[in-house]
């Protein structure tokens, strides 16, 4: 796993900004999920992972929400892909997606938050690298990985969030929203998957 000293920042922030990094990343990672169940023709697991993510968006916009972790994580893992001979390179990204998403579910159930923060970082820069590395057909050891130019470029983006939820003059509510809103309009992921719909 990649790590960046971003991570070591984001352990001192508060709870609700640790999981707000993570759902952000999720929501940046959820075209590559998208993109696999499309060429699956599996709508029902792309609708079944949205509905997971709007959740964890809900958690954090309504005070007090129910929602059942324990039961969206069970839903989850029966989203995740399985690999076979004729999976394509893109089930990759997609299980990457899923295992982001259940750290963020993870962190609600057992009320830990640092690992997962900093697992969910680490899981985003690596779909990055190694999309990188097939496309280029090229094996890179974890410290050579960090320079790859989309690497260093995912990390500036993860700082620039960081930077967002560091800066106390920024109102939760408005933040929140702010956030979400700016990265579905962009509807692109992290490894420059587009969502056309």
């Amino acid at each position: 796993m990649i790590k960046n000293p971003v991570q070591l920042r984001l352990a001192k922030l508060p709870v609700w900004k640790q999981r707000l990094f993570m759902v952000c990343l999720c929501e940046r990672m959820y075209p590559n999920f998208i993109y696999y169940c499309n060429l699956q023709q599996d709508e029902q697991s792309a609708v079944g992972y949205k509905k997971i993510l709007d959740l964890i968006w809900e958690s954090l916009l309504v005070e007090n929400v129910k929602i059942n972790f324990d039961l969206q994580l069970e839903k989850l893992e029966s989203l995740i892909p399985f690999i076979n001979d004729d999976s394509p390179y893109m089930v990759y990204p997609a299980i990457d997606a899923c295992q982001a998403l259940s750290e963020i579910l993870h962190s609600y159930i057992s009320g830990e938050i640092e690992e997962h923060s900093a697992k969910v970082s680490s899981i985003s820069a690596t779909t990055v690298a190694e999309f990188e590395m097939t496309k280029e057909n090229i094996e890179l050891s974890g410290a050579e990985q960090l320079f790859l130019p989309c690497v260093i470029e995912e990390f500036d983006l993860q700082w620039e969030i960081f930077r967002l939820l560091s800066d106390d003059d920024n109102e939760m509510y408005d933040l929140i929203r702010g956030l979400k809103i700016d990265i579905r309009t962009a509807r692109i992921s992290n490894i420059g998957v587009f969502l056309s719909n």
